[in-house]
């Protein structure tokens, strides 16, 4: 067994401690959970803390931001600086961050520790990278799809634990808990976490001019992110409208059950690692094709909820969501997979760009799927989803005549 400062090369057919793969799972799916703990809890926040409804609402919206801005800013660096001693510095940063809105007397403390806990949160994505640089080629799928495994299922489950743990200790106990979490990943990743050696000796300012280089180069990575980018339109535009429809008209139900929806999403991400098999076994761009096609399928099977009685539109939501959730999943493992093989020393940069494109992809789902529920109704949110599923997968099976460049960007 290697010291925590060793930088290890994986050993050709060899696959990585199923402990050190469970440490990087639980510590990306922690990570991301930071982002989402707020969304449940934010009437008895505003309530307790003297806020109008619109300052609270620029809670989850600082925290996205931030973490957009971190990935953007800060995710480059792992192929600059050993990514070990980032993941430490961002796990202890991000315990400050979250005991500071645990504790946080006004508004504007939690506004800004809520912009810092999106910035730092970005751990996860120093995490993933690392994974793909510990394991071995022939396991690197499977791999990235156990530890992507953990961060979906911290997106997924982090709203109904934040709402169960605020309804019965309080949200700013929520917070102190996130905090104590992130605290233990962190002295966990500097016993076990081995060193990690730069792979290129770029000024910050040139590393992320690089960005610009490394999309322009590679057609690989052009295709991934904007096919990733549409389905996370559909995905994020189901997601963000669900609790407005559930309650209204025919169904009148609250927010639990729309948190409820997310146990039935979990089941999809549940699937992340037989997808990284998938892709390490019949190749990646199968799985992209085949996950875009499921997403599809499903999304426009929702198109059938106003022919249905209401507690059948419910169960084929739910059957939906499951659906809808793999196949997202599925392809986002295989887009990691096709990334990070393209130049290894570029990492960090390639999912920094991935996820840029995923995340404005979310964003703008959430946008326009609000403006078509109110303005034609829920059918107006699944021809979305179909459409923006639609245009990935054929993304995903155009063949450009001409190859991207492929010679590493340092």
């Amino acid at each position: 067994m290697q010291l925590a400062n060793d930088v290890i090369t994986p050993a050709p057919g060899a696959s990585m401690p199923a402990s050190l793969v469970l440490l990087l799972a639980s510590g990306a799916g922690l990570a991301v959970a930071a982002l989402y703990y707020s969304q449940p809890m934010l009437g008895e926040l505003g309530a307790d803390i003297g806020a109008t409804p619109r300052s609270v609402g620029l809670v989850p919206t600082l925290t996205q931001l931030g973490y957009a801005l971190g990935i953007l800013l800060l995710a480059p660096l792992g192929d600059r600086y050993d990514r070990r001693r980032i993941i430490l510095a961002k796990a202890a940063a991000l315990v400050v961050a979250l005991m500071a809105a645990a504790l946080a007397p006004t508004m504007g403390v939690l506004l800004a520790a809520s912009l810092a806990i999106g910035v730092l949160a970005t751990l996860a994505q120093d995490i993933i990278p690392a994974a793909a640089t510990l394991a071995p080629e022939a396991h690197r799928g499977k791999t990235v799809g156990t530890v992507m495994t953990g961060l979906l299922l911290g997106i997924l489950l982090s709203r109904v634990v934040s709402g169960f743990v605020a309804a019965h200790l309080g949200w700013r106990a929520m917070f102190a808990l996130a905090a104590l979490s992130i605290a233990l990943i962190g002295i966990a990743a500097w016993r076990g976490l081995p060193g990690f050696r730069p792979t290129t000796e770029l000024p910050y300012r040139a590393l992320l001019g690089s960005l610009a280089q490394l999309w322009q180069r590679h057609g690989q990575l052009r295709r991934a992110t904007l096919a990733q980018g549409l389905l996370s339109i559909g995905f994020s535009a189901f997601w963000s409208t669900l609790a407005v429809m559930l309650h209204g008209e025919p169904f009148h139900l609250g927010s639990a059950a729309a948190g409820a929806f997310g146990l039935a999403g979990a089941a999809g991400a549940l699937a992340a690692p037989l997808a990284g098999r998938m892709a390490d076994r019949r190749g990646p761009e199968w799985v992209t094709r085949i996950g875009a096609a499921l997403a599809m399928c499903f999304f426009a099977a929702m198109a059938l909820t106003p022919l249905m009685a209401p507690h059948a539109q419910l169960i084929l939501l739910a059957v939906c969501a499951v659906g809808f959730d793999l196949g997202v999943q599925a392809t986002l493992i295989a887009h990691q997979t096709i990334v990070y093989s393209i130049d290894p020393s570029a990492r960090s940069r390639l999912n920094a760009v991935l996820f840029v494109g995923m995340f404005l992809g979310m964003a703008a789902g959430a946008a326009l799927g609000s403006l078509l529920l109110a303005a034609v109704g829920w059918n107006g949110v699944v021809a979305l989803a179909t459409a923006t599923a639609l245009a990935a997968w054929l993304t995903r099976v155009w063949r450009p005549r001409a190859k991207a460049l492929t010679s590493p960007v340092h």
